[in-house]
């Protein structure tokens, strides 16, 4: 079994989805209720508001339709006017339309009352054929006369089964409509105790998930934090252990072997940090060893060396010529070593010095540091005819003394490996987001791209001592100031022809430049 596992306890997973589907099922139960009552209640609503109650409006507006009817063949009997007919007319027009209307109505939820409007439309239709009718053919044909008895009499009896078919309708509806009225009450309250009783048991159910929750998740949650919280305080010693779901107990397992390891990491750190504050030690026997070399050589070694080129030199002026040609070479021979040596030990002291000797940094202009350089070199510029184009250079910043080290050895270069053209150099500078980027190019010699990091190494000469003079050292030089300003140099290999170095430098913010 892996380890860590622990299958006798249930996922929060497994706890979570219980939940889950209980509160769906109540919750399914609720608003299937819910759905139910509001279904009668809309029922019952539609049998109140849109069938019984204009029912009932009908039936009475019918029943003045009808007597309208009656008295208007009355009128019409005693008087003959035809103005007595025109009651009649309209109370047939609106019986017709209101009976239709109400069987529409109430046919699909009260056929029974629906059967006794055709049983009214079957006894108001015999009316008008039995007696209303003739009885109107009849007063056109002879004027107004008393009505005979047996004929009002039947008219009478016809008319009095209308209306009592009517006043049955009207009450049946009135019993309906009071039945429906107390059937949408009961919805309504049904609707509400369900929503009321929906409402309770979602409370509790929210409280019973809520505790539930915080007994599976928060509390152990919460154990585990303050057990991790005690480990970050530094008790890394206390052990991290708790119960809960499997998820969780799997946590502090993993929580608590986090813990191992950082004891693990703090005890090889310990080690690390003993063994760095040793070699730290040793590196600053070290600089201080590298300090007294400089020393040494900045002093003891330079003594006896400008002896040597100084003795050299008198053997060379005052023997020179009284002995043979091949005593006159060796001669040359020592003092030309002598002053390469010299050279040599001034140029390691230089480039030791580069980041060890600091002096505070300002802001200045590289356009000024150029034209300082140019100018200590304007006679080997006109000695070999060469053209300089300096562009729009920006303000940096850095010791001005470096950077004009940097220019002065690479002008240099390119005054000292031209070709056979006029030399032509460059100097340009170009914005690449936080840096200047700087160019020097001409159109020398130029350099093979496989050298291209051969170069910068000191000492590393691509050419014999005797065919250009130097020691090497000045692209090591520049490599290193670049460096400790914060930039890179390369060899831009991309140019066929003559030589181009680029070196970045951080750009200055116009607020510091002015601060300055």
């Amino acid at each position: 079994m892996e380890e860590g596992s622990h299958p006798d306890r249930w996922p929060a997973k497994r706890l979570l989805f219980g939940l889950i589907a209980f509160l769906m099922l109540i919750s399914t139960a609720a608003v299937g209720s819910a759905a139910a009552a509001t279904a009668g209640l809309s029922d019952a609503r539609v049998l109140v508001l849109d069938q019984i109650g204009p029912a009932r409006r009908m039936a009475q507006t019918l029943s003045a339709a009808v007597l309208d009817q009656e008295t208007g063949v009355r009128g019409y009997v005693l008087t003959g006017s035809e103005d007595f007919l025109q009651p009649y007319r309209d109370g047939q027009g609106q019986e017709v339309a209101l009976i239709a209307d109400s069987r529409s109505r109430l046919s699909g939820r009260l056929p029974e009352i629906s059967a006794k409007y055709d049983r009214l439309e079957e006894l108001t239709n015999q009316w008008r054929e039995e007696y209303a009718e003739p009885t109107i053919t009849s007063i056109r044909a002879t004027g107004p006369t008393l009505e005979p008895v047996a004929e009002a009499d039947r008219g009478k009896n016809r008319f009095d089964e209308v209306r009592a078919t009517l006043q049955d309708i009207q009450r049946d509806l009135e019993r309906e409509g009071d039945g429906a009225r107390d059937a949408l009450n009961r919805s309504a309250s049904t609707v509400m105790a369900l929503l009321v009783s929906t409402g309770i048991v979602l409370v509790l159910l929210i409280i019973a998930v809520a505790i539930v929750l915080h007994r599976i998740l928060i509390a152990p949650l919460a154990g585990l934090a303050a057990q991790v919280r005690q480990v970050a305080s530094g008790d890394f010693q206390r052990n991290v252990n708790l119960s809960g779901p499997r998820e969780i107990v799997e946590l502090s397992h993993d929580v608590d072997q986090m813990r191992q390891r950082i004891v693990q990491e703090l005890e090889a750190s310990r080690s690390a940090h003993e063994q760095l504050d040793e070699r730290s030690r040793d590196l600053q026997r070290s600089n201080a060893e590298l300090e007294q070399f400089a020393y040494v050589a900045s002093h003891d070694l330079q003594e006896p060396l400008r002896k040597v080129a100084s003795f050299c030199q008198l053997l060379e002026r005052r023997y020179g010529g009284q002995l043979d040609e091949r005593a006159d070479q060796y001669i040359g021979f020592a003092v030309d070593g002598a002053k390469r040596m010299q050279v040599l030990i001034n140029d390691l002291l230089a480039f030791s010095r580069v980041g060890r000797l600091t002096r505070e940094q300002t802001v200045v202009h590289s356009g000024d540091l150029v034209a300082h350089v140019l100018g200590n070199a304007a006679d080997q510029i006109e000695e070999v005819g060469a053209e300089v184009v300096v562009g729009d250079l920006p303000s940096v910043r850095g010791e001005a003394s470096l950077l004009t080290a940097v220019f002065q050895n690479l002008i240099g270069n390119a005054l000292k490996f031209r070709g056979e053209e006029p030399l032509r150099v460059e100097i340009d500078a170009r914005r690449t987001d936080d840096f200047w980027t700087f160019t020097v190019s001409d159109n020398g010699i130029g350099i093979d791209a496989e050298y291209a990091e051969r170069i910068f190494v000191i000492f590393q000469r691509l050419h014999h001592k005797d065919a250009y003079p130097g020691t090497g050292i000045g692209l090591a030089m520049c490599r290193k100031i670049v460096e400790y300003h914060g930039g890179t140099i390369r060899l831009a290999t991309e140019r066929p022809t003559g030589t181009t170095f680029e070196f970045t430098l951080p750009v200055v913010e116009e607020s510091e430049s002015s601060d300055d």
